[in-house]
């Protein structure tokens, strides 16, 4: 398992239960992996979207949701939040870890 494999997978472990991941979604958690490692406790629902949508581009070109983060209506817009808490939870425990070693 790499590095990346292994942040996605504490992102989808730090999810809420209401979050529902789409099916075959993998890919998609070691975009939002590198989300972490690039961005932390500072990614926006923006980015994750930005994801998301590099991600779909990929499984439905022709995704209603396809559109930049700030065209997308407010309902939608909050469907990204969970993932951004998972994404900074997560950019907090590597922190915290990382402390831990030293």
């Amino acid at each position: 398992m790499s590095y990346l494999t292994e942040d996605a997978a504490l992102i989808r472990a730090l999810l809420p239960r209401e979050a529902r991941p789409p099916d075959g979604a993998d890919g998609l958690f070691l975009l939002y992996a590198v989300l972490l490692r690039a961005k932390g406790e500072t990614v926006t629902a923006a980015d994750v979207h930005d994801a998301w949508a590099a991600w779909m581009e990929l499984r439905d070109p022709g995704h209603a949701a396809l559109v930049p983060f700030d065209a997308l209506d407010s309902a939608t817009q909050r469907e990204d939040l969970p993932y951004v808490r998972a994404i900074q939870a997560a950019a907090r425990a590597r922190a915290a870890a990382r402390v831990g070693q030293t």
